[in-house]
C-alpha cells in the first residue's frame, strides 16, 4: 500500500508592531494558502489564544471557514484550540458547522492551554486542567454523534441535550501536549495526537501500545528550509527571537520564573525547537522521522514567524515544495 502523508501550513496570524493592517494580513494569508494549495500543500493548520498584543489568532474557526470556501482539498485543522477554556457542546456546534461547510476536511485539535490570563478571564481554573479536558472530549463525542448528551462529571452536568446539524463526517478530535501526561491522555482519548517540534513521539507510540487503540500523530515541525539556511536563519532571527521568548514568558515550557528567555536570535534558534535545513538535510531529517513513525500523518511548517512578511515566508514555502516534498514523498511510498 502507497503511503500518503499530507503536508501543511500552520498559522497563527500574529502581527507584532501591526506595519501591515490586520485586513491585509488576513487577505494575504487565505492567497498564500490557496497558492500553496496550488504548488503541493495538503493540510493547514491554526491554533488560538486571547488577549495578545500582537494579535495572536483568538478565532480559528472563523478563520477555518474561510480557508475552507477557498480551497478544494485541503484538509483543515486546529493546533490547537484551547478546549479548557470552551463551552464543548458549543465548540461541537462550531465545530459540526466546518465538518459541514467542507465536507469533512475539517479535524479538530484541542490542548490544555497554560496562560494564566486566559483562565482567569474565562473563569476556568489550571488546576482543573485535566478534568476540563477529559470530560470536554468525552462531551464533543457525544455531541458528534447527534443524539442526546449525557454526562454528569466534575465539571459539567448535561442531559438530553443534542446538537444539530451534525456532520456526515464528524471531525476528528486530535489532542496536543508536551508533558507526559499530556500525550499519554491523547493516546487514550484522541484520534491522534499533536506534537510539537518532534516532543512526545516515542511517547505516544508507545502509550498507543498499552491502549491497544489506533492513533496517528500530526507533527508540527519548526524547521528554517533554505538554500542557504544559516543565511534565511540570520534573516528570521528576530522573528524567531520574539516567537521563542514570547511563548516561555506565557509559559509554555516551564513556569515563566523558572525558565529564561534567549538574549539573541542565534541562541534561540540554537537553543529552542528550530531545525536548520537544506533541501538535502530536510529530505533526509524528514524521511528518517517518517520511516521510524509510521504513525505520522501530516507534517505542518510555519507559514512565515511573526512579524516576518508573506512573501518572505512564501520562498521558503516554494523551496520546499520543489526542492523537498517531492523527494521525501518518493522516498517514503
Amino acid at each position: 500500500m502507497t503511503r500518503t502523508v499530507n503536508f501543511g501550513l500552520w498559522y497563527d496570524f500574529r502581527n507584532p508592531g501591526a506595519e501591515l493592517s490586520f485586513e491585509k494580513l488576513y487577505r494575504g494569508c487565505l492567497d498564500q494558502i490557496v497558492w500553496a494549495e496550488s504548488i503541493g500543500f495538503n493540510s493547514v493548520w491554526l491554533t488560538e489564544h486571547h488577549f495578545i498584543a500582537d494579535g495572536y489568532s483568538p478565532s480559528p474557526l472563523v478563520l477555518a471557514a474561510a480557508i475552507g470556501e477557498r480551497t478544494k482539498s485541503m484538509r483543515i485543522g486546529t493546533n490547537l484550540m484551547l478546549l479548557t477554556l470552551a463551552d464543548p457542546l458549543r465548540l461541537a456546534e462550531d465545530a459540526s458547522a466546518l465538518a459541514i461547510l467542507t465536507e469533512g476536511r475539517f479535524d479538530l485539535g484541542v490542548g490544555l492551554g497554560y496562560r494564566q490570563l486566559e483562565f482567569d478571564y474565562f473563569g476556568r481554573s489550571v488546576k482543573q486542567r485535566p478534568s476540563l479536558m477529559e470530560e470536554g472530549v468525552a462531551i464533543l463525542r457525544q455531541a458528534f454523534t447527534g443524539e442526546p448528551v449525557s454526562h454528569h462529571g466534575k465539571r459539567y452536568d448535561i442531559e438530553g441535550l443534542a446538537i444539530q446539524p451534525t456532520a456526515v463526517k464528524p471531525p476528528r478530535i486530535l489532542m496536543g501536549g508536551m508533558a507526559p501526561p499530556a500525550i499519554e491522555r491523547a493516546a487514550r482519548l484522541g484520534d491522534g495526537f499533536l506534537s510539537t517540534g518532534g516532543i512526545g513521539h516515542d511517547e505516544y507510540v508507545a502509550s498507543l501500545k498499552e491502549t491497544g487503540r489506533p492513533g496517528a500523530i500530526f507533527a508540527g515541525h519548526w524547521g528554517i528550509i533554505a538554500a542557504d539556511p544559516e543565511r534565511e536563519a540570520a534573516h528570521v532571527g528576530p522573528y524567531a527571537l520574539y516567537q521563542t521568548n514570547e511563548y516561555i514568558r506565557w509559559g509554555a515550557f516551564g513556569p515563566p520564573d523558572e525558565t529564561p528567555v534567549f538574549e539573541d536570535a542565534a541562541s534561540a534558534i540554537e537553543g529552542g525547537l528550530y531545525e536548520l535545513h537544506d533541501g538535502a538535510s530536510a529530505v533526509a531529517s524528514l524521511t528518517e522521522m517518517l520511516l521510524k513513525y509510521p504513525e505520522i500523518e501530516d507534517v505542518h511548517f510555519w507559514a512565515q514567524f511573526p512579524g516576518e512578511s508573506i512573501e518572505s515566508g512564501s520562498a521558503r514555502l516554494e523551496y520546499i515544495a520543489n526542492d523537498v516534498l517531492p523527494e521525501v514523498r518518493r522516498n517514503i511510498a
